[in-house]
């Protein structure tokens, strides 16, 4: 999808907010703009965009007639789509620009958190498929039944949404299988993206097997990670490489962090550890116990073989999703319930396309 910088978004937030309001309304807004803008065309304004100083002016403009609009809808009952208008320039306003001591309004140098990117689409973010890699849209989910390769469910999300926080929706009807059937071992596979100890916890308390890959602590190049320290929730105590020992100070969501301080200074390994000067310090997760479990478990060469035949299946099938130029890779709706709506009806066809290659055949009807 195409993202708007600053300048285009709350221009178009501006005019959005006009479109929506009733001819009273609107001639009361346009009354206290006061930029020589009749905000009616799209696209970006007119400037000298090579001119820093034109630049600035033009963004503590628009800055001021967005908070002048926002000012005059004091008062006035908002419903439906100006209410969502409204919102919706107020949050482009607030999320890019800051205000300094001279008064003036320039684009924040910082990025904010859930940043809407387009006002054309404002479920739409910013999301990444590696750290060097990003992209501009919506995340799409499936979950299928491995020996079939059946599509079971399909979620969307938008791009900056973890997957963690989806994989118990794309279960639902298995894990409904898994309680149902308490007699029957159903396993659940997932990527490390899934990898959350929620979710393993999620689906052991359905009787399922959690096969849902636990990422390992990352660490620099060349330093200790986590998984080099011994943590003991039986003791509540952990150990570093060098054999020190600290206990783990819990806080109020359960979680914990083991702090070596002093113990790190004259320690030879310090170097490989840690360059803070006030010591090393480990953070111990609130369902450490279900991480380390995981983790054990993803050592065994068995779970490997298993995990390794299996994902391969997953991969191919978002190769089918993807295979066409309007397949998958591209949304053609708006907002992320058309969206996911659309993705489901994609993955319905990748579906009867599976059942055709199955040999599987609708049985005539009897004539009555």
């Amino acid at each position: 999808m195409a993202t708007q910088d600053t300048v285009t978004l709350i221009r178009s937030a501006i005019r959005g907010l006009l479109r929506e309001a009733d001819d009273e309304l609107e001639a009361q807004l346009r009354s206290v703009l006061k930029r020589d803008d009749e905000y009616r065309s799209a696209g970006k304004p007119v400037c000298d965009w090579d001119d820093e100083t034109a630049r600035e002016a033009l963004v503590d403009e628009l800055a001021r007639d967005g908070y002048a609009a926002l000012l005059a809808l004091d008062g006035h009952r908002l419903v439906g789509p100006l209410r969502q208008a409204a919102e919706l320039l107020a949050t482009v306003l607030g999320q890019d620009l800051e205000q300094r001591d001279d008064g003036v309004f320039r684009i924040a140098r910082r990025v904010a958190k859930d940043r809407i990117i387009s006002t054309v689409d404002p479920d739409a973010r910013h999301g990444h498929k590696t750290a060097a890699r990003g992209f501009d849209g919506y995340k799409g989910h499936i979950a299928i039944d491995p020996d079939s390769e059946i599509i079971t469910a399909t979620e969307v999300t938008a791009g900056n949404v973890a997957d963690g926080n989806v994989g118990a929706r794309l279960l639902t009807e298995a894990l409904d299988d898994a309680h149902a059937q308490a007699t029957e071992n159903v396993e659940v596979y997932g990527d490390s993206s899934y990898g959350t100890a929620e979710l393993v916890e999620h689906i052991e308390q359905a009787g399922a097997e959690a096969n849902v890959k636990v990422q390992a602590p990352s660490a620099a190049e060349g330093m200790f990670g986590k998984d080099d320290f011994r943590v003991d929730l039986k003791t509540e105590a952990v150990t570093c490489p060098a054999g020190r020992v600290v206990p783990i100070r819990r806080s109020k969501d359960e979680g914990g962090l083991a702090c070596f301080g002093d113990n790190c200074n004259g320690c030879p390994l310090r170097a490989r550890c840690t360059k803070s000067i006030e010591g090393r310090s480990i953070r111990v997760h609130p369902r450490e116990a279900t991480l380390q479990r995981s983790r054990e478990r993803q050592q065994d060469p068995a779970w490997k073989a298993r995990y390794r035949a299996t994902r391969p299946k997953v991969e191919r099938k978002f190769g089918h999703l993807m295979f066409r130029r309007h397949g998958g890779r591209r949304a053609r709706v708006r907002g992320c319930t058309r969206v996911g709506h659309d993705f489901a009806l994609l993955a319905a066809a990748v579906n009867l396309k599976r059942l055709a290659a199955l040999g599987v055949r609708v049985a005539p009807m009897n004539a009555c």
